[in-house]
């Protein structure tokens, strides 16, 4: 039997993207063809495979069990082709869409990215930034690094970075006191962004059950990076991931009073669709980024 009367590839075209988006309106709209159009093309497959693989009620399609483990598979496969198809022409335009967290993307990949593009030059980066995590499916994006515990599902994972923080404040304020020589000193200055999490915790590890936290001025500045600007400006006490700021330190414009580390059990992770892992773009970021952070024990 020919491959096309087999698999009718248009029509896996048609249902991949209506599985994706749980529309068929909105399939329509992306490859361009009538509400109509699609639902005959998914009746064709409908009908090649012999089992429904949506659920139809008003405004609303829901894949079947049959569609659900189809769907993943379907996307896979046209991902390999398109992949396929770039390598095959040499597509050095093809660009690898990173979605970030803005501190992660700030310290650490803005900082390193020009190893990668050395080693890689046929590989344009771009890079988006939000705190927001992304669908990988629905947003314009091939990878991401995001801050979690790693339980994404449908999702590759590869843990990056520890997410450790302690406070840390320019050496002016700390002098300002006389020197902070105890856990309890860093209440006499300003907190930046009294109401995160990471202060009760850090806190609690360091013995201090009751700082007091709650009557404090509420600011806060919406990325980590920003509250670290905020410190070495001498605005106050922030408490931040240590491994961002080695070069302030190492400059006297950022100190670090303490030893003690906290964790909430988040890390910085590498995260892409399963369906893409062997994409050759991909395997070529993973394979760096981890090489050049060597998480080790992580």
């Amino acid at each position: 039997m020919k491959m096309s009367k087999q698999f009718p590839l248009n029509a896996l075209r048609v249902f991949e993207a209506a599985a994706r988006l749980g529309s068929f309106t909105k399939a329509g709209e992306e490859l361009g063809m009538t509400q109509t159009a699609v639902s005959y093309q998914i009746k064709l497959i409908e009908e090649n495979v012999g089992e429904p693989l949506f659920l139809r009620r008003p405004r609303q399609v829901t894949l079947t069990e049959v569609g659900q483990r189809l769907a993943p598979k379907v996307t896979e496969a046209f991902e390999l082709l398109q992949d396929a198809v770039s390598s095959a022409r040499g597509d050095i335009g093809a660009a690898l869409r990173i979605h970030s967290t803005a501190t992660f993307a700030s310290q650490w990949l803005a900082r390193n990215i020009g190893t990668f593009h050395l080693a890689h030059p046929n590989i344009a980066v771009r890079l988006s930034t939000s705190d927001k995590i992304i669908d990988l499916a629905q947003e314009a994006a091939d990878i991401a690094i995001r801050y979690g515990k790693g339980d994404w599902p449908g999702l590759v994972g590869h843990p990056l970075m520890r997410g450790e923080f302690t406070p840390m404040l320019s050496p002016a304020l700390a002098e300002t006191i006389g020197g902070v020589h105890e856990p309890r000193d860093l209440l006499k200055l300003r907190i930046i962004d009294p109401n995160d999490p990471w202060w009760p915790l850090w806190f609690r590890a360091a013995g201090v059950d009751d700082p007091d936290l709650a009557g404090r001025p509420a600011s806060r500045l919406g990325a980590q990076t920003f509250e670290a600007r905020a410190a070495v400006a001498g605005q106050g006490v922030a408490i931040l991931t240590p491994a961002f700021y080695a070069d302030e330190v190492a400059l006297g414009r950022l100190y670090q009073p303490f030893d003690l580390h906290a964790n909430d059990g988040r890390d910085y992770w590498l995260v892409y669709p399963h369906a893409r892992r062997n994409a050759p773009k991909i395997r070529a970021f993973r394979d760096w980024v981890l090489r050049e952070l060597n998480p080790g024990g992580l």
